[in-house]
């Protein structure tokens, strides 16, 4: 695992969770001590804790966490004691059902996900909302970002599978696709990013190069445009380096939205403990400055000490 928040030694639930019913339970709300317990204990930890907080004061954390909290502060809390899939889910929800759709939410997350993940995301989608996430999916958005989604939702893509005789023909039909850009060219193309494995996929995009002298990016990018364009981009850019991914999709979230909140908290919460350590990496090399630095300039007060905490910095990173 290259995650920053790893099973913190010599862990103890129940002193944990009487730390937490303190802090929660007192006058004023002892956030620090949120902050130390919630983001130095990895998930199954933290989920143990909710357990024994629920037998020692028979209260749901989550509840309390909500309760005595509030804004950005509240979310990142409340967001780390979501299991995995379930934290997926209820992002998803909330980019499906909110006054307006977001779309980057459900591309950074349907467009990164493996067949196991995506399976249990639509597991917990189901418990949790009582509805079947690509049902909400085919009602909320719409055209070929649909069905692209729809697609992804379906968690069908191939695994381990490469076959080279194959590829220079995937890569003839994207660069058709590219070209000819009739409904049907769109849904060949979506069709291959979205169900070859990704062993075939690096070997169509190097095909595509030869056949069309132009990276499989630029090429989707000068031929479509709006979400549909965003959420192919996003296939392509997560099967080749997804902390790259990750990494450009924090920096556009802190610099070109005035700091977008939610997505700065989801791909922390989220990436914690798979490659946040590799996101930090990828962040530093291509934007000069670390991941550290400009959470700490653009956020504040135990919000930013939280996102520091997730985010785990070398001393370098002051």
């Amino acid at each position: 695992t290259q995650g920053t928040i790893l099973p913190a030694p010599n862990f103890n639930p129940i002193m944990d969770a009487q730390l937490l019913g303190g802090a929660l339970q007192g006058i004023s709300c002892e956030k620090d001590v949120l902050i130390e317990i919630l983001t130095q204990r990895c998930n199954s930890q933290r989920l143990m804790i909710a357990e024994a907080y629920r037998d020692m004061y028979s209260r749901d954390l989550i509840t309390d966490l909500k309760e005595n909290l509030s804004h950005h502060f509240k979310e990142v809390m409340v967001g780390l004691m979501y299991p995995p899939a379930s934290y997926d889910a209820h992002e998803l929800w909330h980019a499906l059902k909110g006054v307006d759709t977001e779309e980057k939410c459900l591309i950074d997350i349907l467009a990164s996900r493996s067949n196991m993940e995506i399976f249990q995301m639509k597991e917990a989608y189901l418990m949790q909302y009582n509805t079947d996430l690509q049902q909400d999916i085919d009602s909320e958005t719409s055209g070929h970002f649909r069905d692209t989604l729809i697609n992804l939702a379906q968690g069908t893509r191939m695994e381990g599978y490469a076959d080279p005789s194959t590829a220079a023909q995937d890569a003839m039909i994207l660069w058709e696709a590219c070209q000819q850009k009739t409904g049907e060219h769109k849904n060949m193309l979506q069709m291959i990013l979205c169900n070859r494995s990704h062993q075939q996929l690096w070997m169509v995009f190097q095909e595509f190069q030869n056949i069309s002298g132009q990276d499989i990016v630029d090429a989707i990018n000068e031929c479509y445009d709006g979400y549909f364009q965003e959420l192919l981009v996003a296939i392509v850019l997560c099967i080749r380096d997804k902390p790259s991914y990750f990494a450009y999709r924090l920096y556009n979230a802190i610099h070109d939205f005035g700091f977008h909140n939610k997505t700065v908290i989801r791909i922390l919460i989220a990436r914690s403990e798979i490659d946040l350590m590799n996101i930090r990496q990828r962040y530093k090399e291509r934007y000069g400055k670390s991941l550290f630095h400009d959470i700490k300039h653009f956020a504040s007060g135990h919000y930013e000490s939280a996102l520091l905490a997730i985010c785990a910095g070398d001393t370098e990173d002051y």
